[in-house]
């Protein structure tokens, strides 16, 4: 008898599958003023600059919000007003950054590509050599659109060989693929609760380097997103500015405390490795075509072109698969059809293999063609 998931599991860019010791955090609630609450803030603070080794120049400055708050927050506070950003572009997360910077008034310049090729590192070469009022460029790490890995340590070198800042939306790479400050120069990294670290979603920070920080005063057209006013709040009392998600920040501490447990970026990234390995393996094996090639392939979200068949349909699709215990994410290309899987969360091991059988059997009953056997799901 097939044993199924309940509730089902998330095969998502986050919010991810969480553990029971995360979820069990956020049964007390927390005085937001009170000084137990604020050793959580201050030991998170803490433990993140750790993991980018990051403590020696960088600062800590956690938002409220979905990540997309961050992103937002940390161009409005490190770019000046009259800045110039350059935005490579490979996906839709790359067109939201770039939007920010429009949103803002922040002038903005675009290096587009298809969604199947990473930012090549040359192209930024040339654009700083060419336009020198560029004043930072900002980059998505992992373009979870459709699975992209930018090269994030070749193109700090050529932003910081020209002088300029970089920020880096890092959402679905922080905790799992290396992001080293002291090998790779960044102004600010950008990260949230909910991905890599298997927290749940509402809280994301920003890593930014100290000296930068210093000189954010006034910059951010924003009262709650300004991160140079959130860190000197938060320096001189150890307490958020406006009312912080209590329940959110217990659960990160306790999620980072797992995370440190495994191995740290180690085991987390070899994790999702070998989820992301037996994903499209497994995949493949029943003739469901990976979109990316694995050179470019991030170990965290996996986008698959959909079954080329009169009877696939996207809503039934999903909905079969999550009856038999997992949510899939729908396809973020637009020129195709396709649907994502994700690799992280806390789901074990057997957790992949059964996501494929769960998809065999869904691909068999609406009456579309599989390889070999349908296995049987097991959670």
């Amino acid at each position: 008898m097939s044993h199924t998931p309940n509730p089902p599991i998330l095969l998502t860019p986050g919010p991810l599958t969480t553990s029971d010791r995360t979820r069990q955090a956020m049964l007390r609630d927390w005085g937001s003023w009170d000084g137990d609450f604020n050793q959580i803030t201050t030991r998170v603070r803490q433990r993140l600059l750790a993991i980018a080794n990051a403590a020696a120049t960088h600062e800590c400055v956690p938002m409220q919000g979905s990540g997309t708050f961050s992103v937002e927050a940390a161009v409005g506070t490190l770019v000046p007003r009259d800045g110039h950003v350059l935005v490579p572009s490979n996906g839709a997360y790359c067109q939201r950054l770039a939007r920010i910077c429009r949103v803002l008034g922040r002038k903005v310049t675009t290096i587009d590509y298809t969604e199947d090729q990473r930012v090549s590192p040359a192209d930024i070469d040339r654009a700083l050599a060419a336009d020198p009022g560029i004043t930072h460029v900002a980059m998505v790490h992992c373009e979870t659109g459709a699975g992209v890995l930018n090269p994030l340590h070749e193109i700090a070198q050529v932003v910081e060989k020209h002088g300029r800042g970089l920020i880096v939306d890092a959402m679905s790479s922080f905790g799992a693929l290396p992001i080293d400050a002291a090998r790779t120069p960044f102004d600010a990294v950008i990260a949230a609760s909910g991905k890599c670290l298997e927290g749940v979603p509402g809280m994301g920070f920003v890593i930014i380097r100290r000296s930068v920080l210093e000189k954010c005063e006034g910059n951010s057209p924003s009262l709650a997103l300004d991160l140079y006013d959130q860190w000197v709040y938060m320096q001189k009392t150890t307490q958020w500015r406006f009312t912080p998600p209590t329940h959110v920040l217990a659960a990160l501490d306790e999620a980072i405390e797992q995370y440190l447990e495994e191995g740290g970026l180690p085991a987390r990234g070899a994790r999702y490795a070998r989820n992301c390995e037996a994903l499209v393996s497994g995949l493949a094996a029943i003739g469901v075509r990976s979109f990316l090639s694995a050179d470019i392939q991030a170990p965290i979200i996996v986008t698959f072109h959909a079954p080329d068949h009169p009877n696939y349909e996207f809503k039934r699709f999903y909905a079969e698969v999550k009856k038999r215990g997992y949510i899939l994410y729908p396809g973020k290309l637009t020129q195709m059809e396709t649907f994502r899987v994700g690799c992280m969360g806390h789901f074990g091991e057997a957790g992949i293999p059964g996501a494929v059988a769960a998809i065999a059997q869904t691909l068999e009953a609406m009456g579309i063609p599989v390889r070999g056997a349908v296995a049987t799901a097991e959670a």
